[in-house]
């Protein structure tokens, strides 16, 4: 077979992977399934695609479509070719504005197209928690409906048009047709006619149509996805007298999983954008029963939106850096919470309306606190409930919030009834539940925690499912609401829909699949639900001796394990964020967190060698991580994968011995501590294109890069020397430790003297002792012990200095957060108490001002008045583990000063990496995101603000301008230096 792939790649104008690596990517989704694929495909075109299913047709293997692989219930798990359209077909091809329409490619996310069409005042109506990486493709498939499905229903309702490769690789447009139109399509010897045939005697049959009317779910549950809409169809002009809908196959298609048919282009509906003026009204409420019932209260007052978020992802937001911002309006600590949107015309009928509702709810014993969100702190909410599904994944050890009736749905009213059944349920196996999502619409995610690497659990994965499914049934819900059949729920369809309407299912696919190769095995005729799961049956952890402390996720593989597939991490620049720089630029699987995780995860699971890290592939996929820390934050299950790659180097250079530009670069504070005796020289030697040109070659530094240049004199030699411009000549307000770190002292001490000097102006004494680098360089280039051993001693050094009224204060955001975020697991346990201690008082001197600032230390009097506009662009790392709202705050001093935070992620620059030879048309590429072109608009005139040194390199090297540190541009503002 492999030289039959080989045939197949090169006729493809796209890609054709056959290697462990990406087979290994594209071998689970967001679900609790692994398979390994025969083979990964990324076509560039519709004749790509007709080759690959003449491929499949004629060797007996399958294709499965996928997009962002964001599904939940192994819906593009397989062992044939997976077929990624997520890189390649992403174009919005037309909107028509009047009649409110678009075409998009499947690859197209759904952010984007919304930010693309709010120009035109319109949006696509069916929102997901996974907007900003989901793709149109993948919602068709499962028939995604999202947060506003009150108000805009499911996917298949927006669907116009779909243009689709059938399974013998013809074309066909599928659309609305009338009686007459219908008629026609069913004449020719065609595919699509012989579909359309086969539709015609199947629901014109009068036995048939009565049983999928007493079978299939209630039509007033909106949220059905059970099977294929078969159903949907029956109810058109075609079957039904009196019926008003045209009948439509895109009705079919959606929620199909692509087992019917390859879509290749997407007709849309849109609808008009909702008022600006949205209010929340955050229900407090004690128990989930409780929310069942104040639902039935909120739907009285029309609103846009109605979720539910419970107690135990409310406790997981209190661990996620990102989510901790945003429960701002949380009280206490609630049973459940119920968040109602209203969208009317105007900011007082919302108002008026959530009064009118909260009065009811208190008049019927319900809801204890009733907060209204208003504005842009909307958006903070919507991302608290959103992040849910991540969030689930951080719970340390192996029992998880596990997909497998988190899909429920039934009708509204008879919400508060199936719950309670559902509970009795769970009480009766002894288990714990999360419950979360779209109370208002009759369905509420419910995750039973299980541990699906013990037996029990295994099987008590099969048992909960098919009780809750009995229950589902019961109540003539639909056990599919939104997150797809796949391979989780497959097997109970029949029960679902019985007997009968599960032989018309398997009889659907093989009319419109005879040869069954596409994406076989979901939907009908699945796998147990059990097998071919992640972990296999008893799987054991393996531990690992690590440098590193990973004791608080119970060890690092465990810290891979907690990815759960959700592709967060696979947003792009137009979204906004910081997680993941690479992957906004390659848009390839290998280089999203996922994907660097689920490496990781499979070779320590899996790998026979002694040393398990000694990977070559795992080093590949690690390669482009630029260790931004953004996965640190915005990752909703706290996948650290700088942690990952620092602790993955040191091992693999264990094996494998460390590289000589890996050694150079760790022990960059050493080269210069040697160079600054003689920095004129050792300038000259750096910056001469020959004897500089060199040294790069021997490090394989790319060419086009200016080396770092020394300061005439260190930052350390000049405090000794003027110990007395240490010491403030104005009232004291405190003293502060500053931490003279390896960059500002040997290339920037410019910069650290003006640190000095104006927090001497501003009425602090600064203190500086002899200290060891913060290791941050050791630490980017995985050399772990060298950078234990420098911790150790810092630690020593000012464990009995760092107090909350005397903190040790750095200039260099990626050098002071090394006290913060690495120290406390490396030091040992010996001194990991001292460690913490010290990185609760560590602070950026901007962050120290800002706090400042806000106790009414330092004020705008002693700063100009005179006007200036300034960009600021933000430090990886201090986006990820404190704020740039610190950066704007102190440079927005001055009363005159207007201050525009860039947008950007990551420069790009990442400290070594982007003076990397193989590393430098990324690292320009992350750049030319967003962060290039912002400062290229800017004026002249505009400051540059930026408070991380490789920013400011990048800066240089990307656009020509100089950009400050914050501190520079807050120096040069005062009015007596």
């Amino acid at each position: 077979m492999l030289a039959k792939l080989e045939e197949l790649k090169s006729s493809l104008e796209g890609d054709l992977f056959t290697d462990s690596t990406m087979k290994t990517l594209y071998a689970t989704d967001a679900s609790v399934y692994r398979e390994l694929p025969l083979a990964v495909s990324r076509p560039k075109s519709v004749d790509d695609i007709k080759r690959l299913v003449a491929f499949a047709n004629t060797y007996n293997t399958s294709l499965i479509p996928r997009t962002a692989g964001t599904s939940l219930a192994g819906q593009v798990v397989g062992k044939g070719i997976v077929v990624d359209v997520s890189m390649d077909w992403t174009k919005i091809l037309e909107v028509n504005k009047e009649e409110k329409w678009a075409r998009v490619q499947p690859g197209v996310v759904l952010d984007e197209l919304n930010k693309h069409l709010e120009s035109f005042g319109l949006f696509f109506g069916p929102e997901t928690s996974t907007s900003n990486r989901c793709m149109i493709g993948g919602m068709v498939g499962n028939n995604s409906c999202g947060s506003r499905s009150i108000l805009y229903g499911s996917t298949r309702d927006h669907l116009l048009e779909l243009k689709t490769i059938l399974s013998d690789g013809s074309e066909a447009t599928f659309g609305s047709l009338t009686k007459e139109e219908f008629e026609e399509k069913c004449k020719g010897d065609k595919l699509e006619n012989t579909i359309y045939r086969h539709f015609r005697t199947l629901l014109s049959n009068k036995e048939v149509a009565q049983e999928i009317r007493d079978e299939f779910p209630k039509p007033s549950v909106k949220r059905r996805n059970t099977g294929y809409a078969i159903d949907v169809l029956l109810e058109t002009e075609v079957f039904t007298d009196g019926a008003k809908g045209k009948f439509n196959f895109c009705k079919l298609l959606a929620g199909s999983e692509g087992t019917l048919a390859f879509t290749t282009e997407i007709k849309i509906n849109l609808v008009d954008i909702l008022p600006k003026e949205k209010s929340l009204v955050a229900v407090h409420l004690n128990t989930i029963e409780e929310a069942t019932r104040a639902t039935l209260i909120a739907l009285k007052y029309r609103p846009s939106s109605c979720e539910l978020i419970d107690d135990i992802i409310l406790e997981c937001t209190k661990q996620n850096i990102e989510q901790q911002k945003n429960r701002f309006f949380v009280q206490g600590d609630p049973g459940a919470l119920l968040v109602v949107e209203f969208a009317l015309p105007t900011p007082k009928e919302n108002e008026e309306t959530g009064l009118r509702m909260e009065a009811e709810m208190r008049a019927n014993g319900l809801g204890y606190h009733f907060p209204v969100i208003h504005g842009s702190d909307c958006a903070k909410v919507w991302s608290l409930r959103k992040a849910g599904l991540g969030l689930l994944a951080n719970v340390p050890g192996d029992p998880k919030a596990v997909a497998c009736i988190e899909d429920t749905a039934v009708a509204v009213e008879d919400q508060p009834f199936f719950i309670r059944e559902f509970q009795d349920i769970l009480k009766g196996h002894n288990m714990n539940c999360v419950f979360y999502a779209h109370i208002g619409d009759g369905e509420i995610h419910l995750r039973p925690i299980l541990d699906l690497k013990v037996e029990k659990d295994r099987k008590m994965f099969y048992t909960i499912t098919d009780e809750v499914a009995t229950l589902v049934k019961k109540y003539r819900g639909s056990l599919s609401g939104e997150h797809g059949d796949g391979r989780v729920r497959g097997e109970f369809i029949k029960k679902m829909v019985g007997e009968k309407n599960y032989k018309i299912l398997e009889e659907v696919k093989r009319v419109w699949d005879p040869n069954n190769i596409l994406n076989p095995g979901k939907i009908v005729n699945t796998p147990k639900m059990n097998e071919f799961l992640r972990y296999e049956s008893n799987q054991q952890t393996n531990v690992f001796d690590t440098v590193l402390d990973f004791s608080k996720t119970h060890g690092i593989l465990r810290l891979a394990e907690q990815c759960n597939g959700s592709g967060d991490c696979r947003k792009s620049h137009v979204i906004g964020g910081l997680m993941c720089p690479s992957y906004m630029v390659t848009k390839s699987e290998k280089d999203t967190t996922r994907g660097r995780a689920n490496v990781l995860r499979e070779f320590l699971t899996r790998s026979i060698k002694p040393n398990k890290f000694n990977h070559k592939e795992i080093y590949d996929t690690m390669d482009l991580c630029i260790s931004c820390k953004g996965c640190k934050s915005e990752c909703p299950s706290n996948v650290d994968v700088a942690k990952l790659k620092a602790e993955f180097l040191q091992q693999y250079y264990d094996a494998n011995g460390v590289p000589l530009r890996a050694l150079m670069i760790g022990n960059f504070s050493l080269a210069n501590s040697i160079n600054s005796n003689w920095p004129g020289l050792a300038n000259f030697f750096m910056s001469n294109s020959f004897t500089g040109g060199i040294l790069k070659k021997i490090l394989n530094i790319a060419p086009q890069r200016p080396l770092p240049l020394l300061s005439p004199v260190t930052l350390s030699k000049w405090a000794k020397k003027h110990s007395d411009k240490l010491l403030t000549k104005h009232v004291v307000k405190g003293e502060v430790y500053l931490f003279c770190d390896e960059y500002t002292n040997y290339n920037e001490s410019d910069i650290g003297i003006k640190t000095i000097k104006l927090l001497t102006s501003l009425g602090f004494n600064v203190k500086l002792v002899d200290h060891m680098e913060s290791g941050r360089t050791f630490i980017s280039k995985g050399l772990l012990r060298a950078a234990k051993k420098v911790a150790i001693k810092n630690v020593k050094i000012f464990k009995d200095l760092i107090t909350d009224r005397t903190p040790l204060l750095g200039i260099e955001p990626s050098a002071i957060l090394t006290f913060r975020d690495e120290y406390p697991v490396l030091v040992g346990d010996e001194l990991k108490g001292d460690a913490e201690r010290i990185s609760k008082n560590c602070l950026l001197v901007d962050e120290f001002i800002a706090q400042k600032i806000g106790e009414g230390l330092v004020t705008p009097a002693s700063f100009t008045k005179e006007p200036r506009s300034i960009k600021l662009h933000g430090h990886c790392h201090q986006k990820a583990l404190s704020s740039v709202d610190h950066s704007r705050k102190i440079l927005s001093l001055p009363i005159n000063y207007k201050v525009e935070v860039i947008p950007s992620g990551c420069c790009g620059m990442a400290g070594s990496f982007g003076y990397e030879k193989e590393h430098y048309d990324v690292s320009l590429k992350i750049g030319e995101l967003i962060l290039f072109p912002a400062i290229r608009k800017a004026t002249a005139e505009t400051i540059i603000a930026a408070p991380g040194t490789s920013c400011r390199h990048q800066i240089k090297d990307g656009t020509g301008r100089r950009a400050q540190h914050t501190i520079e541009v807050l120096y040069e503002a005062l009015e007596v230096r």
